[in-house]
């Protein structure tokens, strides 16, 4: 099996990864490879993000590498958070700050539609792909559930009555933006 890196320090996405991609492929993670650097995410788009990361690695350390961005873009906000979703209360932000400022941003406000949209970026060799993975679904009003992460706490995906956070992580790594698009990336690399 060879071996891919997967460039996030974010240890809930690589365990939702590798729980997602179920063995079939030997997925490293920047600790793995002793990579303590943080590379900044300064695209403006959730695939020049992806890329970014991709691309530090593979030149760095010479792994085939694939690097995700997902970002949450409400109707509302005109697609905001978006690309700034991980910092969207600030750069010293956490989950709960940011979750706290959409929740205030959207007080009154009936459209409540939203997706999540997640974008990998894969280096493989000389080769470049993306996959991309979109569920939509509304923001509630208040925080419920307690698995998760980021803004699973106030999002309802489309289909549903609770939030990914209320849904628990064996239900959301089968329907989820990130897993959508990683069964597009792990039947990808199986075919290969």
């Amino acid at each position: 099996m060879n071996k891919i890196v997967f460039a996030t320090n974010n240890r809930h996405k690589l365990d939702e990864i590798r729980k997602i991609t179920n063995g079939l492929l030997q997925i490293l993670s920047l600790d793995d490879i002793h990579c303590t650097d943080e590379i900044e995410e300064t695209g403006t788009t959730l695939e020049e993000n992806a890329l970014l990361k991709a691309h530090y690695v593979k030149e760095k350390y010479g792994y085939d590498c694939f690097a995700d961005d997902t970002g949450l873009e409400v109707e509302a906000l005109g697609g905001a958070p978006g690309v700034y979703s991980s910092r969207y209360a600030g750069e010293a932000c956490n989950p709960a700050d940011n979750m706290q400022k959409l929740l205030h941003a959207l007080r009154g406000v009936e459209n409540r539609n939203a997706r999540f949209r997640t974008v990998i970026a894969l280096l493989l060799g000389n080769e470049k792909h993306f996959f991309e993975g979109v569920v939509n679904g509304k923001i509630i009003e208040e925080r419920r559930g307690e698995a998760g992460f980021g803004y699973d706490p106030v999002f309802i995906p489309e289909g549903k009555d609770q939030t990914f956070a209320e849904l628990g992580n064996d239900v959301k790594n089968q329907i989820s933006h990130r897993a959508l698009a990683t069964h597009q990336l792990a039947k990808f690399l199986t075919k290969r």
